[in-house]
């Protein structure tokens, strides 16, 4: 009888053999091998080392844990807090003063030489006790842990040398948990066990600079709301004025945000008695100059607005007239340079000596008196025909007359007709031939920053798609000495630009980011993410965040301090300053539909 029943155990025995276990997320997490080893964990190929910190010095200074923390490494930091009762630490306190107390007592009855250390103590242990007894303090027993990876153990040994720079310089001392690296591993994952018990006694004050996470806030007492601190919901304010140059680069791709941050800014600006010159190359800042009582000129080929590029700036006091003339002489040729598709050598210093006669002939000269200067600005027509009587200029007498007498005279051959008396003043060239509208920047930029070295006065200049004169050396050389120069005259000039690629790409392009001690972020697109972190020697994290990040949010950069921010603007602001074509659409009263 017992034969089948010996039978039926082997069967089930042999189908037990083909059983397998079901396959679980450990198993897939899991690394095929792990081995610990008295220094290491070897992660099946991939090395693991933990630390902790045994010593302290007297006295932390706050996020002294950021440097560490900011190392581009792959690292797990654990920290663990136990509260200790403050009854029991009062007594051990009161034993330890009262041992200090003796030991100072003693060596006075001997007449050795005080003991500052001994002294130190003693007063460090009464003030402690002072804090514990009037419950302004705590006391805590902290322990730090760090684990950090390598592919090699060499790897991990420069890790090591690091971390031991770092801490060193601070009197901190780690060491590795010998025999202890399953242990530290596993104080290091996230359940919350401190398995090594490595532990400092701290109280609530030192314990509290331990807090790694440190954001830097840009609140001060003037200035203007520029957003929200993403980090912890304070308010940036700040003045841009205030820094070593006033000068802001916003990047950005198209629909980001940028426009409706910069006319917040304007309009905040605006209400603080600065004034602000735009130019804006699609019109679009055209209803906040509406809304704030300022002026918008159109500047186009059938316009009734003109700029004279002939036009001179007034000396100012420290100013020498031949040095007005002459900066003016080198920005006119280079103006050339942009109308007649370049210049040879030879027809570059033609149109250096044409354009001193073409004011000569007019008697502006550096002997005549500058206040009569505005009254016999040449025009472009005075300047061909000083050309005509030139050997080998006939090409650029050709080339010219277009500007003159052609399709382009009624904008490039028209004295100046507009003012910059307002608060704020907008230049559209929305309708200005897209061929023409770099020259057109070049022409507007040069009157503007002639009424600026005119007249000190606190003013911020706004150069919408800046690319469009990066696409040309002179453009880009004039655009670079603008903002190098706005400082002295209490100028900020701010670039903006959704093609940064093609900005970067000039030789002027970093320049200008260097001399911006203001800089904003907002998405960026990932073809160009890798060009912006290396210009913005932005890390991992901030990259991610500009690829991810809303429409409003962006991270901006105050000097050597920079944040998450997020633009806000309240509901009057909103409806001044929006874009949307949508609610643009729904304040005309039409329906989102029609265009």
């Amino acid at each position: 009888m017992k034969i089948p029943f010996l039978k039926k155990k082997q069967a089930e025995a042999q189908d037990k053999i083909f059983d397998t276990e079901v396959t679980t997320s450990k198993d897939i997490i899991a690394p095929a091998s792990v081995k610990v080893d008295s220094e290491y964990i070897d992660l099946n190929g991939r090395f693991a080392k933990s630390f902790f910190i045994f010593s302290y010095p007297r006295y932390l200074t706050a996020a002294w844990l950021a440097s560490a923390i900011n190392l581009d490494l792959p690292m797990d930091i654990a920290m663990f807090v136990h509260p200790i009762d403050t009854g029991t630490m009062l007594k051990q306190l009161r034993r330890r003063v009262t041992e200090v107390q003796s030991e100072i007592m003693e060596k006075e009855d001997k007449g050795l030489v005080r003991d500052p250390e001994l002294q130190t103590a003693f007063q460090d242990l009464e003030a402690l006790r002072d804090r514990l007894q009037t419950a302004q303090e705590r006391m805590f027993r902290f322990g730090l842990y760090i684990t950090v990876y390598g592919e090699t153990q060499k790897e991990l040994r420069d890790v090591e040398t690091v971390l031991r720079s770092i801490f060193e310089s601070r009197l901190m001392y780690i060491k590795p948990a010998l025999y202890q690296q399953k242990e530290g591993f596993n104080s290091c994952l996230p359940y919350g066990k401190d398995l090594l018990q490595v532990h400092t006694s701290m109280n609530t004050e030192p314990l509290s600079s331990t807090f790694p996470f440190v954001s830097f806030d840009l609140s001060s007492n003037e200035g203007i709301l520029f957003g929200i601190n993403r980090h912890n919901n304070s308010l940036i304010l700040f003045d841009r004025f205030s820094l070593e140059n006033a000068n802001e680069a916003i990047f950005a791709t198209s629909g980001s945000g940028k426009s409706y941050a910069v006319k917040l800014e304007v309009l905040r600006y605006l209400m603080t008695g600065v004034e602000v010159i735009i130019l804006d190359p699609e019109n679009e800042y055209k209803p906040l100059a509406e809304a704030a009582g300022g002026s918008f000129f159109n500047i186009s080929l059938g316009s009734e607005n003109h700029i004279n590029p002939f036009d001179l700036a007034s000396p100012r006091e420290d100013e020498k007239p031949e040095d007005v003339l002459r900066s003016n002489i080198i920005n006119l040729v280079g103006l050339m340079r942009l109308m007649l598709g370049g210049l040879t050598p030879e027809e570059d210093a033609i149109m250096d000596r044409a354009i001193s006669e073409t004011y000569a002939a007019k008697d502006i000269t550096v002997d005549s008196d500058p206040a009569m200067w505005q009254d016999k600005t040449p025009l472009m027509e005075d300047l061909e025909e000083v050309l005509k009587g030139m050997e080998g200029a006939d090409s650029l007498v050709v080339r010219l007359r277009k500007f003159t007498k052609g399709t382009y005279a009624n904008f490039f051959n028209q004295p100046t007709n507009i003012a910059l008396d307002n608060k704020l003043v907008v230049f559209g060239i929305r309708d200005m031939e897209e061929g023409l509208r770099p020259m057109a920047m070049y022409i507007i930029t040069r009157y503007i920053w002639n009424k600026v070295r005119s007249e000190l006065k606190k003013r911020i200049f706004v150069v919408d798609e800046a690319w469009w004169m990066m696409q040309s050396e002179d453009g880009a050389s004039f655009l670079y000495g603008v903002v190098k120069r706005a400082r002295k005259y209490f100028l900020g000039v701010t670039t903006i630009t959704q093609d940064v690629g093609d900005f970067l790409k000039s030789s002027y392009g970093r320049p200008i980011i260097t001399n911006s001690a203001l800089k904003i972020l907002l998405k960026q697109s990932p073809a160009t993410i890798d060009i912006v972190k290396k210009a913005f020697n932005l890390t991992d994290e901030e990259k991610s965040l500009l690829l991810e990040t809303e429409v409003g949010e962006g991270i901006f950069f105050a000097g050597q301090k920079h944040v998450a921010i997020k633009v806000v603007a309240s509901p009057t602001e909103h409806e001044i300053i929006t874009t949307k074509p949508e609610e643009i659409l729904a304040k005309r009263g039409l329906p989102k539909e029609i265009e």
